[in-house]
């Protein structure tokens, strides 16, 4: 665990507070906002709410040069380890960081922002939590993934959407014959639809799930002979060059860092016209969309990308990667979320490093 540095700047101590026990959207957009504010001279440092025990998203952070630290004590340490570090900024994600982030932040005088990432409301008691989340973000500055998510808080938001780290070209050869599940196997991501629309699928395209979740065991055993289940990697980035077609059959999003990687990976993407993906991808350009649920149509965008594959991948690859760095790129985002803190109430604006 990496520890404070007694040189940084209290001024600029921004902490990025998650209760993470594994590695999905939240954590992969945490990790790019806290390298990126730290690129623009920030004390910023990804605390956890609890210990969890092993996660391989710590090591991801160490690798992205982002230092970490696990909070002890629930809402009472959290207290203490603000007040001590003197922290100007607690910028929350998910709902429990979100309610006790943003009560201790009143306590401490401490400008709080908080992001909404989740466009499914859970079944019970996690919806019951999102509730009590909404309807405590009052509390805070509060920030949205998408226009579907602000819509449905009960307060005014900033709507800035994801963002990633494209490289500096477009990767380069031709897209494999490899259509890929890349998300938590949960019910609002289609898993089932996925390993479904493999069962119906030609012999010649091989289908890969990456990810875990309370559907995998089932899922597993029933379509284990048509999809290779990869589980949960310590790092997605290594799995771009093996799928030539991401397939998102969800049933209801935000805006998933999936679909944004993968653009920045050159691989275009097949989704549901769920959450945020329509403004995400452009039909025939860096990908295609369907209506949710509807596997014929999924049939029908898997055979043209097969069918099309050799002749137009260098095209999709470039639209796709010309998408993630254009509209979705890391320095863009970093200014509206520090935007968003100076309405907070964050006054220190450090030169670069």
């Amino acid at each position: 665990m990496s520890q404070p540095d007694a040189a940084s700047a209290p001024e600029t101590a921004i902490r990025l507070l998650v209760d993470s026990s594994g590695i999905g959207g939240i954590e992969r957009h945490v990790a790019v906002l806290g390298a990126g504010l730290r690129r623009r001279g920030y004390d910023a440092r990804v605390l956890l709410f609890a210990d969890h025990g092993p996660n391989a998203w710590l090591t991801q952070l160490g690798g992205d040069s982002v230092p970490y630290e696990v909070n002890r004590g629930g809402a009472a340490g959290l207290f203490r380890r603000l007040r001590a570090e003197r922290v100007r900024l607690l910028h929350t994600h998910g709902y429990k960081a979100g309610v006790v982030g943003r009560l201790v932040g009143r306590m401490l005088g401490v400008p709080v922002v908080s992001t909404f990432h989740a466009g499914e409301t859970g079944r019970f008691p996690v919806n019951v939590y999102q509730l009590v989340d909404e309807w405590t973000s009052g509390l805070a500055t509060r920030i949205s993934v998408s226009p579907a998510i602000a819509e449905r808080l009960p307060f005014s938001s900033r709507l800035v959407a994801n963002f990633i780290a494209t490289p500096p070209a477009p990767p380069e050869g031709e897209l494999p014959p490899t259509i890929g599940f890349v998300g938590r196997l949960s019910h609002e991501k289609g898993p089932d639809l996925f390993c479904r629309a493999a069962s119906m699928s030609p012999p010649n395209l091989r289908w890969l799930a990456f990810g875990d979740g309370p559907m995998r065991e089932d899922l597993q055993r029933q379509y284990e002979g048509c999809v290779e289940f990869r589980g949960m990697v310590a790092n997605i980035a290594q799995a771009w060059s093996e799928i030539g077609l991401l397939l998102m059959p969800s049933r209801a999003e935000g805006l998933p860092m999936a679909a944004l990687e993968a653009l920045a990976a050159g691989v275009p993407v097949a989704a549901a016209r769920v959450g945020a993906l329509p403004e995400v991808i452009r039909e025939g350009e860096n990908g295609w969309l369907f209506d949710a649920g509807d596997l014929d149509a999924i049939a029908g965008v898997v055979r043209r990308w097969s069918r099309e594959r050799r002749e137009k991948g260098a095209a999709w690859r470039l639209a796709a990667w010309s998408a993630a760095r254009d509209r979705f790129g890391v320095e863009a985002g970093l200014d509206k979320t520090l935007e968003a803190y100076r309405a907070a109430g964050l006054t220190a604006r450090p030169s670069s490093r």
